[in-house]
């Protein structure tokens, strides 16, 4: 192949891609009404999946001839009927539930590191000064807590005077760290 390859292209591509491109974003219109809103939201690890699942074939199918714009539509309404299935079982069968979510994670609360929780999530005690940096904060004091949430994601959730809402934090694992204790009653 001649390097001069990398930058040509055919009317005859240029337009299958074209069409393949169109044709998969209608199908892709059409599978996010019919199955909702949740289709493309990183709300879990297997939504996340989902995403890149769909793009990955997003790519092959406009970009190649193999597989066809119909075999690419296929796979992606099987992963949209298997998304579907999971989020039915998540919501009416509870025990399954813990099974296919991940938990919640505390990193931090009060200004303190959870060492064991670092580790288990894989992480050190810079990756979520980063995150503290990248939310403004200048002092671990202004912590109420740091949660890696069940998308990787991680919530930084700053002290002030409002009394929490505990049932914001019951899916949480070991979420009873995040009362501190009175130091008065010690």
């Amino acid at each position: 192949m001649k390097w001069h390859t990398w930058f040509s292209i055919e009317w005859q591509q240029v337009l299958g891609i074209s069409l393949s491109a169109l044709g998969f974003y209608l199908g892709l219109m059409l599978f996010t009404r019919l199955m909702g809103l949740r289709s493309f939201s990183k709300l879990s690890s297997h939504d996340f999946a989902m995403t890149v699942g769909i793009g990955s074939i997003l790519a092959s199918t406009v970009l190649s001839d193999s597989p066809s714009l119909l075999q690419g539509l296929f796979a992606v309404a099987v992963l949209f009927m298997i998304q579907g299935v999971i989020s039915v079982i998540r919501r009416k069968v509870k025990p399954l539930k813990s099974l296919i979510d991940n938990q919640a994670i505390i990193l931090m609360a009060h200004g303190e590191y959870f060492l064991d929780n670092l580790k288990e999530a894989n992480l050190s005690t810079s990756d979520v000064q980063e995150v503290l940096r990248k939310n403004g904060l200048k002092s671990k004091s202004e912590v109420f807590a740091v949660i890696m949430e069940t998308t990787g994601d991680m919530s930084v959730i700053k002290n002030d005077n409002t009394i929490p809402d505990w049932s914001l934090f019951d899916d949480i694992r070991d979420s009873d760290l995040l009362i501190k204790p009175d130091k008065s009653t010690l």
